[in-house]
């Protein structure tokens, strides 16, 4: 995985960052406050190679430190939270008096830091700089750094040699180096890393605002062989640096939350592909078509790279790794990789997998997102435990089989939706038909297949012709046919569809003759299928076939299938929401 990764390196170096600034202060070559400014929307503007300190060398030396140039408002402007206490106020005050002390050793190589830090000194200044942060309704976690005319210091070069030599200053106060050691990602003899840096971005999942380590050995029941903290990995400064540096920004800049979880994805030779191009992205943000429209895309996508029209394609590969926080480390949860002709077919097929055919039985439903055909195993989404979600993001991704529990948990959600009188689940349903496509059920399709060989999809078919029966001869009865036995017939229907059938005659002679005739036929056509093979139990996989002729039975009625729609017993679901569509 970290060989991939750093394949996506750029220039790092160690003791710079990638960094975010929501706040410049302004000064004169004077010294004189001239106001803030605003550096865009969100929480501002990213500069690629900003001064950084690990969080060991801030809080090492015995003294309170701060970084260079970039700080919270806190530590610049002594901007506070008012419920700060004393204690707060009193750390503050240090890295502010900190971070001024830096400014003055650099000013000796860029000559306009000095300025900047005769503003922080300046009381009647911060005064006027906070006051201007509380009209501007500044957060107390944003921000800030400089601007001293038209000098924006992060933008310039000549303290860089100084900042270097001072952070190996700090380096070298901390002890001897460490013995050299083989570099466990280059093979080189190096001095390893005592740490590594954090990665950011991960918060939403777990992870913890400071960052969370890839690697890091911080109890003794980490380490062996008597080595001390990150030896126990050997890397040098520079890889660990690079690999930090590259997740960084890949969370940030190519990565999408599902859940509890964060898939970060990316392409070897093509690294910014439009989303119609991009099948990872089709997955999380279903192109806006038809259920056939991801499907139509990766046709057109293959023919292109097979026909030599997309050679810049032709030899990409993807890596996607599905990411999370947890106390205070980076939990790599899954990682995939292939060549991009084998992603396009298989996010093709997924979709493909997953058509289904709407509840009005005229169409086939939208391509549904990622979340949503996870999100329908559970009641609520943040009830998706973080190993469904991979494994079905793994599914999508190289076309392996659909997990049980999945099939399981759709099972018993179909089955809640029918009793409790909900709309059925497209996603839902679509993924119980993907299920048994994976499994080589050529007989599956997204419509009604009255051909199916499976009586248990027939014992499905034959409760949704009862219940539109009972309903045509009764009408609305409450709890009918469905929420009385659905249950027990989805389980047993030797034991409840015997009894149905007979009570059946009793409905088709409340009917007048051309409905009665109607139904009569309907019943012995779904018999026929089934013949003699009522079974008395179903397992699981018989039971999804089971949910799945319910449902395609009832989508067929819907549409008028044999004439049902000229019929007033025919119930037919009207909703045309976007919402009732899922």
């Amino acid at each position: 995985m970290l060989d991939s990764v750093l394949k996506q390196a750029g220039d790092s170096e160690p003791g710079f960052s990638e960094k975010t600034v929501k706040w410049l202060i302004t000064c004169t070559s004077e010294g004189q406050f001239t106001g803030l400014v605003s550096l865009g929307e969100g929480r501002g503007r990213t500069f690629s190679s900003c001064p950084n300190l690990t969080q060991p060398e801030l809080v090492g030396g015995g003294e309170v430190r701060s970084h260079f140039l970039i700080e919270g408002l806190p530590t610049v402007a002594l901007y506070l939270d008012p419920k700060a206490d004393e204690k707060e106020k009193a750390k503050f005050e240090a890295k502010h008096a900190y971070f001024i002390h830096l400014l003055k050793q650099a000013a000796e190589h860029a000559p306009y830091l000095t300025v900047a830090a005769s503003l922080l000194e300046n009381p009647e200044a911060l005064a006027a700089i906070r006051e201007e942060l509380r009209g501007a309704k500044a957060k107390f976690t944003e921000t800030a750094t400089l601007r001293i005319d038209s000098i924006t210091p992060l933008e310039r070069d000549e303290w860089r040699n100084w900042w270097r030599t001072f952070r190996s200053g700090l380096r070298t106060a901390k002890g001897r180096k460490a013995s050299p050691m083989r570099c466990l990602v280059t093979g080189e003899l190096i001095e390893p890393a005592p740490t590594h840096p954090k990665i950011s971005g991960l918060a939403s999942v777990g992870g913890l605002p400071a960052g969370d380590v890839l690697v890091g050995f911080d109890k003794a029941a980490f380490q062996s062989y008597g080595l001390d903290q990150s030896a126990n990995a050997a890397m040098s400064e520079e890889i660990a640096t690079a690999y930090t540096e590259t997740l960084k920004q890949l969370i940030a800049k190519k990565s999408v939350k599902l859940a509890n979880t964060l898939a970060v994805y990316w392409y070897t030779e093509t690294p910014e592909l439009p989303d119609e191009e991009n099948p990872l992205s089709w997955i999380t943000e279903a192109p806006e078509l038809t259920a056939a429209g991801a499907e139509a895309l990766a046709r057109d996508l293959l023919e292109a790279i097979r026909e030599g029209k997309r050679p810049d394609l032709a030899y990409n590969r993807y890596v996607a790794l599905m990411l999370s926080g947890q106390a205070g480390r980076v939990m790599v949860r899954d990682v995939m990789q292939g060549c991009f002709e084998e992603l396009t077919e298989r996010v093709g097929n997924w979709f493909d997998d997953l058509a289904i055919v709407t509840r009005d039985g005229k169409s086939v439903a939208k391509s549904p997102k990622f979340l949503a055909v996870a999100g329908s195993l559970v009641r609520d989404l943040k009830d998706l435990p973080s190993p469904w979600l991979q494994q079905l993001w793994r599914a999508a991704i190289t076309g392996a089989p659909i997990p049980t529990f999945a099939l399981a948990q759709a099972v018993l959600r179909a089955r809640i939706d029918v009793i409790n009188h909900n709309l059925a689940s497209h996603p839902r349903m679509g993924l119980l038909k993907a299920f048994h496509i994976r499994q080589g059920d050529r007989a599956m399709s997204a419509y009604l297949n009255p051909e199916h060989p499976n009586s248990a999809y027939h014992c499905g078919r034959l409760l949704a012709v009862f219940a539109r029966l009972q309903r045509a001869a009764l009408g609305d009865v409450g709890a009918g046919v469905v929420q009385r036995y659905y249950t027990a017939a989805s389980q047993t229907p030797g034991l409840v569809l015997g009894r149905l059938a007979a009570n059946a005659k009793n409905h088709l002679s409340k009917l007048e003759g051309g409905l009665a005739w109607w139904y009569e036929n309907q019943i012995a056509d779904v018999m026929s299928r089934i013949r003699d093979q009522i079974p008395g139990t179903l397992t699981l996989e018989n039971q999804s076939l089971f949910a799945l002729g319910y449902y395609q039975q009832l989508a067929a009625l819907n549409a008028g299938k044999g004439n049902g729609n000229r019929n007033s017993g025919i119930e037919t679901d009207q909703s045309t929401s976007p919402e009732s569509q899922d």
